[in-house]
């Protein structure tokens, strides 16, 4: 496969999706970059802007296993990864799998549940991989979470840690629509109240999991030259020495942006990294990866403020 194919795959899944969800192009495109990375992404917005309905489309369209884990204060970890249970015929624990085996997890409302719980992706998030009474069990090498939260309420939330946080490539926020992509979509689905149907909305798969390996094989073939690489470093470290923020990213984070723009490299047709892909990239790659200062909360500035102001004052290579 070569970046022609990659480019043509994900104009497809586009349109596709475009079918069921109207106005989130630039969602689409993230996670788009994020599964020819291997990454996570998690989405925040208020209720009804399309978030489950989004990851729900975005899964048909591949063709990879689905499993959904609607998040709530009573979830246990087990009710995620599994547990054994005796089986009294052969006199044996047998692993009753949890939802987490699959290659496309919507993890629905994932900062309803305590900290425990959220702490059981963890795991698997970074290795692809659960332990479960000791034993460890490999998940699928295209394993994605797609996370969604409501930053509305404040009761009966848990946020998530740093360390959580920490393994998601992206956190997009969705707003509300314009007034005539909201009128589409009232026009689309004002007809039927519920959850709409993709399939019955016309999604089509476009994709299977040997087509995205196969893009994620060609996203680790583009050329990242030692000008971006030197970019992306400086800017990682810009982030740590703001005076706006109190924690800045993590060396893993920079490590990150650099394969996300070569994904997003991939996407717009070319073989190799320039600037603009890690400028793209760079708010919604660090906006959860970073704290803002009490002075500057003070002020009443806001992290994607900040991060505006670093790329812009981080030299980029011509």
């Amino acid at each position: 496969m070569d970046v022609t194919e990659v480019g043509a795959i994900a104009a497809r899944i586009r349109t596709e999706v475009a079918k069921a969800v109207i106005g989130q192009t630039e969602t689409v495109d993230l996670m788009l970059t994020a599964l020819f990375c291997g990454g996570h992404i998690l989405l925040e917005g208020p209720p009804g802007t399309a978030k489950t309905l989004l990851a729900q489309t975005f899964a048909r369209t591949l063709s990879l296993q689905f499993g959904r884990i609607q998040f709530t204060p009573d979830l246990m970890p087990g009710d995620i990864l599994g547990s054994n249970i005796f089986n009294f015929q052969t006199s044996t624990f047998t692993l009753t799998r949890g939802p987490v085996f699959c290659d496309l997890l919507l993890a629905d409302e994932i900062n309803r549940t305590p900290p425990k719980t959220q702490a059981a992706l963890l795991e698997a998030m970074q290795e692809r991989s659960v332990t479960v009474d000791g034993d460890t069990h490999a998940l699928s090498d295209r394993f994605t979470v797609i996370a969604t939260q409501n930053p509305i309420e404040q009761q009966g939330v848990y946020p998530l840690p740093e360390a959580q946080l920490d393994r998601f490539l992206f956190k997009q926020t969705l707003d509300y629509l314009s007034r005539d992509d909201e009128l589409k979509v009232v026009q689309a689905h004002g007809a039927h109240a519920g959850m709409p149907d993709p399939a019955a909305l016309g999604v089509e798969p476009v994709a299977d999991a040997a087509t995205v390996a196969a893009a994620i094989e060609m996203v680790s073939r583009v050329r990242l030259s030692p000008e971006i690489t030197a970019y992306v470093v400086d800017l990682i470290r810009a982030t740590r020495e703001s005076a706006d923020l109190q924690t800045g990213a993590s060396p893993r984070a920079g490590a990150m942006l650099a394969v996300a723009a070569r994904a997003r490299a991939v996407l717009d047709g070319r073989d190799y990294v320039i600037p603009d892909d890690v400028k793209g990239l760079a708010l919604p790659a660090l906006r959860h990866k970073v704290v803002l200062s009490p002075a500057a909360e003070i002020e009443g500035r806001r992290v994607e403020q900040a991060i505006r102001s670093l790329i812009e004052q981080v030299p980029a290579p011509r």
